[in-house]
């Protein structure tokens, strides 16, 4: 029996646009800022609760960039960060960042903020934020 040809269906689908391309991510800052590059895995810990030294801005709860930054840089499923954020509220050791809808959102959020870090897509960057990270 011969096996179905699924080749021309994907190549199909991309040329549709029906299967989602990845945006490259990059981490965000004010551009006021000092700072001026961190590695990915250095961002990490803000996202986890582990520094306080910025103020992590994040996406909304569900979105598929949110799930790809947690997945490439914090290296955890959004419901093992969400444990590690319970954990720390319910401890008193830390406050949950708060989340925006879109990037526009979280860009003007990290503009009102100088110590605010935020993850938005590449092509979303303007001069109203600063970029010290691409997430590969």
């Amino acid at each position: 029996m011969k096996r179905p040809r699924r080749l021309p269906t994907l190549l199909l689908l991309l040329a549709m646009g029906a299967v989602p391309a990845r945006a490259e991510l990059v981490l965000v800052v004010n551009p006021k800022n000092p700072a001026t590059k961190m590695f990915p895995s250095q961002a990490a810990q803000f996202f986890l609760g582990g520094s306080v030294l910025f103020t992590p801005i994040e996406q909304a709860e569900g979105s598929a960039i949110r799930a790809e930054f947690y997945k490439k840089v914090l290296e955890k499923e959004p419901s093992q960060v969400q444990a590690v954020w319970a954990k720390l509220i319910f401890t008193g050791k830390g406050k949950a960042p708060k989340e925006y809808k879109s990037s526009a959102d979280v860009k003007k959020a990290v503009g009102e903020n100088v110590n605010a870090i935020a993850y938005i897509e590449k092509a979303a960057v303007d001069d109203s934020v600063k970029v010290v990270a691409t997430v590969p």
